[in-house]
């Protein structure tokens, strides 16, 4: 295969650990987030957003949130993506 190959997407899901987890408010719901998507980014940064479901039950819209500036957090999405990046390297092809 080429090195110009394009890849358009580069994105992991992890979970937000429970004593990390923060709850933010949507249309007068109250989330609690659970979940950050990473994507690696044409120029090699990363960009986060938190997920997560309303803290009264039921599925609730599938909606991003800012993830706050926290040092934690901003650990988390790093180690999140090395640890991607690790899977991703090791991978046996298609199964």
């Amino acid at each position: 295969m080429s090195s110009d190959l394009e890849v358009s997407a580069l994105a992991v899901n992890i979970t937000i650990p429970a004593e990390l987890r923060w709850t933010d408010t949507r249309r007068g719901t109250e989330f609690q987030l659970t979940t950050l998507n990473i994507r690696l980014l044409p120029d090699g940064h990363l960009a986060a957003k938190a997920y997560g479901r309303p803290v009264e039950g039921g599925r609730g819209a599938y909606v991003s949130f800012p993830v706050p500036d926290r040092p934690e957090l901003a650990a988390l999405v790093a180690e999140g993506a090395s640890r991607a990046g690790t899977l991703w390297a090791a991978h046996r092809g298609l199964g």
